[in-house]
């Protein structure tokens, strides 16, 4: 099959939950992160609906839209900025076509009409259909479509068109005015459902516009090029097979491909192509163009039939739409079923992976516990699952040492007065975040269940800042105290960047205007995201904007410089790969009676330095607490360790081992999509605690007044005896942040029993502001029992640097 051949893996979406739009044709789909925003198209009379489809969640909703909501419109100009859409022209009815120009806000889903400038030379857009609208940064491209040139919307005179227009618009809403550009070279010929998109090479940086094929009285598959900055008309010269001429087709760019789907082609017989006035028919063929250089490339030819329902089937005026590197089509017309009057529509939903996905963010701790961690790492779009391994230098737990990296992440919340800004979760709907289930294992978001203890959490990542050093505090630590803080270090950390708090989707929570009104307000304004208060029993969250924004590390004190080492991350193609697995993965369940709780002794110390890799398993979420891992038989690891690309072995019939207390673990991550595995995330390290010492202070809260903070905390959840006292230090100004900006130098501001203090605001004046991420200023609390000083919640409070002058 040519599909398999190409290495296409295209999926059927079947299992969707919500209102699902009615079948149609002539419809506009575009993406806003992972929402797919649909509308107008006709079938039984032209729809005016708007639908959203969450490629995360399955879910199909109609959002509440309000203002000047337009009327139904096919064939239409659909093009998105930002989170806000532009619709212009389109049939309103038969033989009645509109120029008339609507912006949705996204955000609020706020429909404007809006009334663009005629341009100072010629005359505005005439009323159309099939035309291309095409987005390239504050300006919106219109070319050509169909006019009808009677007045009697009954006696329709079509006129195929050619013209050129630019639209400008105002940053955030609104537009100025419509122009008619000069340009030079010979213009494309007159058509209307073609197809435009804008391209630009990373290594040249000249944008270009790429029309392709059409119809004006007979199908077309002419490519043509605008140089948008010289405003010049080409016929570039390609390579390969050019597609047969089409029109009602579809074309998306993912990197520098151009993809072609479907439409209407001539009924080619005995191999030859039908004459002007022949007969046409619905396609299912599947190109792509390289824009770079030029050449076609077939992936499923014209000629294919496909009765596996492994393909989507012939199609045109569908809508096809890129999230990520995924291309989703849903229905069209459906050519094989073809009457002149009755025209019947594609009811399914098809995505596929273009490409392999990249590789994700580090892996990041949230919390350590002597024998499990909790971490996560940044989502990728349009993933099927994550493969998470983890591999140790030291596998049998050490004796000595001190409690590891792990700590929860609290976020800190600012606010006037007394008053605290937290609201349940429970409470607030308009954020998607995903169940609470920690330290449980996860049986709806593992592909594999029961392979390890998985939970889904709102909570924060850790910053994992590099080597740190105290200074002398202003009330001047001894050395036997600084003694007594270095008990809850040594351990190592990787330069991971500080991630703000993560609000993920969860199957469970109905989509709704909250999705894309938090989204907006983060592209806007990205201090104004939502944040979370993470303790060990609570999720906290506020739908004000917030300014702060938290992270962990092993200790908040160290004895000196030489107390932390820092770990260097490794990008994949520095390890080697000894498991690859294909994503044909068994899901069955795990036999516990193979679990190991003995230590590893295939991984002795001679073989350490190979980097063996183990499996802790598959996973649809980003999030995992990590008990155990999979040991891998010894001729798998011989095999593993020269084939890149080995299949996942069979779970169920893997030994597992139990972590460690005290033990250095190595994290990476690769992402899994319909192409296979993707390469592996740099490399993280973090340390299991020691028991005995006290868990980090949870639920930290920051309180403004005029002239100082109020800083407060709620004691560790795992005390672990009696807490003797707490220490809360502060990242100031250095010379010797110029030399290291990773190195921190902390002064302790705080030293007591209470779980509060007053930070005032000559302390502020000295402190450091933070750039890793968005810039803050850096806390750290810890708290001692008798054993000594366990490991440090890290907060950073985030600053408006607008209004922090002085900061």
């Amino acid at each position: 099959m040519a599909a398999a051949a190409a290495g296409l893996s295209w999926r059927r979406v079947s299992s969707f939950t919500g209102p699902v739009p009615r079948s149609r044709h002539g419809h506009r789909a575009v993406a806003i992160r992972e929402l797919v925003i649909i509308f107008g198209g006709g079938n039984e009379g032209i729809a005016d609906e708007l639908h959203v489809y969450n490629t995360a969640t399955n879910q199909w909703f109609l959002p509440a839209v309000r203002g000047d909501i337009p009327p139904g419109c096919a064939a239409h100009g659909f093009v998105c900025d930002g989170t806000r859409i532009l619709v212009f022209g389109g049939m309103v009815e038969y033989g009645r076509y509109s120029n008339d120009l609507y912006e949705l806000q996204a955000s609020r889903w706020l429909w404007k009409k809006v009334k663009p400038q005629a341009p100072s030379t010629g005359s505005p857009p005439c009323p159309r259909l099939g035309h291309s609208f095409s987005l390239y940064g504050n300006k919106c491209y219109l070319f050509g479509g169909l006019a009808n040139e009677s007045e009697d919307s009954n006696n329709n005179v079509p006129r195929y068109l050619n013209d050129f227009y630019e639209l400008e618009l105002q940053h955030g809403s609104g537009v100025v005015g419509w122009s008619i550009p000069v340009t030079k070279g010979i213009l494309p010929s007159p058509r209307e459902s073609h197809t435009a998109i804008v391209y630009c090479r990373k290594d040249l940086g000249s944008p270009k516009m790429y029309i392709f094929g059409g119809m004006c009285g007979c199908r077309l598959n002419d490519l043509w090029e605008l140089d948008i900055e010289t405003m010049t008309w080409s016929r570039p010269e390609t390579k390969g097979t050019v597609p047969l001429p089409r029109s009602l087709h579809t074309a998306n760019v993912i990197g520098n491909k151009m993809y072609v789907f479907g439409g209407w082609v001539p009924q080619s017989a005995g191999g030859e192509i039908s004459a002007h006035d022949g007969e046409w028919k619905c396609t299912g063929s599947f190109s792509y163009l390289n824009l770079d250089t030029t050449e076609w490339i077939g992936l499923i030819s014209d000629c294919q039939e496909d009765k596996s329902n492994l393909l989507p089937g012939p199609r045109a005026g569908h809508c096809a739409v890129a999230v990520g590197t995924r291309l989703y089509i849903w229905s069209g017309r459906d050519g094989y079923r073809k009457a002149w009057n009755n025209q019947v529509c594609c009811k399914d939903l098809w995505y596929l992976d273009t490409e392999k996905p990249p590789a994700p963010s580090q892996v990041q701790l949230i919390r350590a516990t002597t024998n499990s961690f909790q971490v996560k790492w940044d989502e990728v779009p349009t993933v099927e699952g994550y493969l998470l391994q983890l591999h140790s230098d030291s596998p049998v737990p050490s004796v000595t040492g001190t409690p590891g990296t792990g700590v929860p992440e609290t976020s800190v919340l600012s606010s006037q007065g007394g008053s605290s800004l937290h609201q349940s979760l429970q409470s607030l709907t308009s954020i998607p975040f995903p169940e609470m289930k920690v330290d449980h294992p996860s049986q709806t978001n593992n592909v594999i269940p029961n392979n390890v203890q998985v939970s889904l959490s709102s909570n924060s990542l850790l910053k994992i800042e590099g080597k740190e050093k105290i200074a002398a505090p202003e009330n001047k630590i001894t050395q036997e105290t600084m003694q007594s803080h270095a008990d809850a270090t040594g351990f190592k950390e990787s330069n991971a960047p500080s991630l703000s708090p993560v609000c993920t989707s969860s199957p469970q929570t109905s989509a709704n205007v909250g999705e894309l009104h938090d989204l907006d307000k983060r592209t806007v304004n990205p201090d104004a995201s939502v944040s979370s208060t993470v303790s060990s029993t609570q999720t906290m969250v506020t739908q004000q904007a917030v300014k702060t924004e938290s992270s962990s590390t092993n200790g908040a004190v160290v004895k000196d410089e030489t107390s932390l080492t820092t770990f260097n991350s490794k990008s994949e193609a520095a390890e080697t790969a000894f498991i690859m697995p294909s994503t044909k993965v068994n899901t069955g369940q795990t036999n516990d009676t193979h679990s190991s709780k003995t230590p590893l002794r295939q991984m002795a110390t001679g073989k350490t330095r190979e980097r063996q890799w183990c499996d802790v398993g598959i996973f649809k979420s980003n999030t995992a607490v990590v008990s155990q891992f999979y040991l891998l038989p010894e001729e798998t690891l011989s095999i593993s360790n020269k084939m890149e690309n080995a299949d996942v072995p069979d779970y169920r019939l893997l030994k597992k081992q139990d972590l460690f207390p005290g033990t250095v673990y190595r994290f990476r991550v690769a992402a899994i999509n319909g192409c296979g595995v993707g390469p592996f995330s740099k490399v993280s390290e973090f340390k299991t605690c020691i028991p005995g010492f006290p868990g980090a202070p949870s639920t930290v809260k920051i309180t403004k007044s005029v002239d100082c903070i109020h800083l407060s905390w709620e004691p560790p959840a795992s005390p672990s005896g009696n807490i003797l006292e707490y220490s809360a230090y502060l990242a100031i100004r250095s010379t010797q942040l110029q030399e290291n900006p990773n190195q921190l130098v902390f002064m302790r501001i705080y030293c007591g029993l209470k779980t509060s203090c007053i930070v005032t605001a000559a302390q502020l004046s000295n402190a450091h502001v933070d750039y890793t991420s968005r810039p803050a200023i850096v806390f750290r609390i810890s708290a001692k029992n008798e054993r000594g000083y366990g490991p440090a919640t890290q907060v950073r409070w985030l600053q408006d640097m607008k209004t922090s002058g002085s900061k």
